[in-house]
């Protein structure tokens, strides 16, 4: 376990953007002689490499905390920083996700050329020619709980021979273990945290957007909570048909009108039923795909962040940068900032489209609960007409009443969180 300070700036410091005064930047050229490399909280950096992992640019801060003068890192493999205290999976998991052209968050334990280590958050994104790494430092509460995972994690590669691929697996399994169904989930999650954090850390403003993609994702899951219980309370009463099918041969001839009603509801059971494998149930759901648009726009709106705070310390670099192009790589920074706002939009009008049709699906819903509705008051004037007979049908009747009044309630809970997405959104885009 490696502890690593939060950092705060003095009163003396401004609360926002990269340190460059020349006091700020000299004490950043002292290096300790054991543990953490100099980088700070309100410093960023980036690496671009080519499809190989070959470092072909950077920023300043990324040569300074690495120790690397410029001939020394281009041209190098990326994994000339490796720190053996990051697990293997870790890189196994990183280079899996992005040879799919998707974009990957991860905390990094890092080695300088001089032996001191420096953590990150670091944002990997595939672009044109290669790929782009965006770095900053963490310092949330997360960050303390997945070191730990890490050493955990690392000793099970050493003890148990874990190949890599085994050991993004376990990973993996070990954040389900926490509440993430997913790694693309994990780091939505940590990325907003340790943004979050850094603002706090800077004096910063809170950051309404990221503010409003954590409700969202809230909204979202207390939709996919209702769905849930949506299938839950319909499975309950499934047997209802059953019974009203059973209770119908009980009171032959006399109930051969509840026998046809009880076919009608059964039929009507089976619409609901569709509706639920169409719109509720599985991965390829409405409900899923709008969980997984909002942790991946989450996602690329922290990482254009980061991404514009690096062209802006690379203009307050330009003097120290030497070898690297710097209108160059501002010319690639902003291409990439580019296409990953269109992806952040893109998810966004995924998740918009797929919020109008649960409210259109809804609707229909409705229409099927109000058919149940109209089979429950003829079963009452059934019953009525049977007289004695037909008392055992009271609590069947009571059933479906309760029922219609649970589901109505629930598609109403999810039409609400739909629209509410749908605001939020509206809300995003004009900004």
């Amino acid at each position: 376990m490696f502890d690593t300070p939060k950092v705060t700036p003095s009163p003396s410091q401004p609360a926002s953007g990269p340190l460059f005064e020349d006091g700020a930047a000299a004490l950043r050229d002292i290096r300790p002689a054991t543990g953490e490399a100099p980088f700070g909280l309100d410093e960023v950096f980036f690496s671009r490499t080519d499809d190989r992992g070959v470092i072909r640019s950077g920023n300043h801060v990324f040569r300074r905390t690495a120790d690397y003068d410029w001939p020394e890192l281009l041209g190098a493999p990326h994994k000339v920083i490796r720190h053996r205290d990051t697990p293997k999976g870790l890189f196994w998991l990183m280079w899996d996700t992005i040879k799919r052209g998707e974009a990957i968050g991860a905390y990094v334990k890092n080695r300088a050329r001089d032996g001191l280590h420096y953590w990150v958050f670091a944002c990997v994104l595939p672009c044109e020619g290669g790929y782009l790494s965006a770095r900053i430092k963490p310092s949330s509460l997360l960050f303390d709980e997945v070191r730990a995972e890490y050493d955990a994690l690392r000793k099970a590669e050493t003890d148990e021979g874990l190949s890599p691929e085994d050991s993004a697996k376990r990973f993996v399994a070990r954040l389900r273990d926490h509440g993430f169904d997913s790694y693309a989930r994990f780091a939505s999650h940590a990325l907003t945290e340790e943004l979050q954090s850094r603002n706090e850390g800077l004096r910063l403003p809170r950051d309404t957007r990221l503010l409003r993609f954590k409700a969202m994702l809230d909204a979202a899951e207390r939709l996919k909570a209702a769905t849930d219980e949506l299938v839950q309370s319909f499975a309950a009463v499934q047997i209802i048909p059953h019974n009203m099918r059973v209770m119908a041969s009980r009171l032959e001839p006399t109930g051969g009108p509840f026998s046809t009603l009880s076919g009608n509801y059964g039929s009507m059971s089976s619409d609901i039923s569709k509706w639920f494998e169409t719109h509720v149930v599985g991965e390829d759901s409405n409900f899923s795909t709008i969980n997984a648009s909002v942790d991946m726009s989450m996602f690329l709106e922290g990482v254009v962040g980061i991404l514009r705070q690096c062209d802006r310390q690379l203009v307050a670099e330009r003097s120290e940068l030497g070898m690297i192009d710097v209108d160059a790589e501002r010319s690639n920074l902003n291409a990439i900032v580019g296409e990953y706002a269109r992806r952040a939009e893109k998810g966004l009008e995924v998740i918009q489209g797929e919020a109008m049709r649960i409210q259109m699906a809804c609707s229909a819903m409705h229409r099927h609960i109000l058919g149940l509705g109209t089979t429950r008051v003829l079963c009452k004037i059934e019953m009525a007409r049977m007289g004695a007979a037909g008392l055992g049908l009271a609590e069947i009747i009571g059933q479906l009443g309760r029922f219609q009044d649970k589901i109505g309630g629930l598609l109403d809970e999810v039409a609400t969180l739909s629209r509410d997405i749908q605001g939020m959104i509206e809300l995003q885009r004009r900004e």
